[in-house]
């Protein structure tokens, strides 16, 4: 998924999409201990893919509470 694709998705989604990509870096690292890894760059992606995500979720955090912080000293 491209980086523009995540912007475009709610904080509710990229927590899913975050659960997905950990699954998905879980089956990945078990497989590369088993000897079973045919593709290691697709280990590579997922933890950037991760990366990625979370920093949105941060972001998209940060956003909330501030502006949460502009509407309580709005009020007061």
């Amino acid at each position: 998924m491209e980086l523009d694709e995540l912007r475009q998705l709610s904080e509710g989604d990229l927590r899913l999409k975050e659960r997905e990509t950990r699954e998905e870096i879980f089956r990945f690292r078990l497989k590369l201990r088993t000897n079973q890894l045919s593709n290691p760059s697709g280990y590579q992606k997922a933890r950037k893919q991760l990366a990625r995500i979370l920093t949105l979720i941060g972001k998209k955090s940060a956003e909330s509470s501030q502006a949460k912080a502009a509407e309580q000293a709005s009020d007061a």
